[in-house]
């Protein structure tokens, strides 16, 4: 997994805001996996083996590292997929997707790294009726232990530096401040 992050330049170098408004020096775009539609099935694949015990109905994702990923999973397992969007600065279920009461959801991410999206997103499916059975990202690299309440999985762990933005050595050293992601952030 890390080696094909590598080969399709997922894995980038620099001063980066997180989603989680945390700061790193290393940055995971695994959006440059699903360029290569054999790699986004492989990656889909793998974690939808990992899932398939918990029977997913749905599998959803928070748009946008979510969507293709959800997708492809759900393809793998036999089951709809949908994705969440932000409205109003809050994750929504829109473009008329429907949860039915208790159907049962497994939620996919592409990188976790505090669980906050992926804590969204549970939410929206809760108050749609839904039971998240199972959650998946393609590459943890949390440091503490994620709030989940159901199992996750994930298909490789990346140690990678993480920085309060009060105590981030690259902030001061001047190091440009770059915010890769699709989330905004609000200080």
């Amino acid at each position: 997994m890390l080696e094909l992050l590598r080969q399709v330049g997922a894995l980038l170098e620099g001063h980066f805001l997180l989603s989680s408004g945390k700061h790193s020096s290393k940055y995971i775009q695994c959006a440059k996996i699903f360029e290569f539609p054999s790699y986004g099935e492989k990656i889909a694949k793998a974690i939808a083996e990992k899932i398939s015990q918990h029977k997913p109905d749905i599998v959803i994702g928070p748009a946008l590292g979510g969507v293709i990923l959800a997708y492809e999973v759900a393809r793998h397992v036999n089951a709809r997929a949908m994705f969440t969007e932000r409205e109003d600065g809050r994750m929504r279920l829109r473009r008329n997707f429907n949860i039915e009461e208790n159907e049962r959801v497994a939620i996919v991410e592409d990188v976790t790294t505090t669980g906050k999206s992926v804590l969204e997103v549970a939410e929206v499916v809760r108050e749609h009726g839904g039971q998240v059975c199972c959650i998946a990202s393609i590459v943890d690299r949390s440091i503490e232990k994620l709030p989940f309440e159901v199992p996750f999985y994930s298909l490789v762990k990346l140690e990678l530096p993480i920085f309060e933005p009060n105590d981030c050595p690259l902030c001061q050293q001047g190091v440009p401040l770059v915010k890769p992601g699709s989330r905004k952030h609000i200080v």
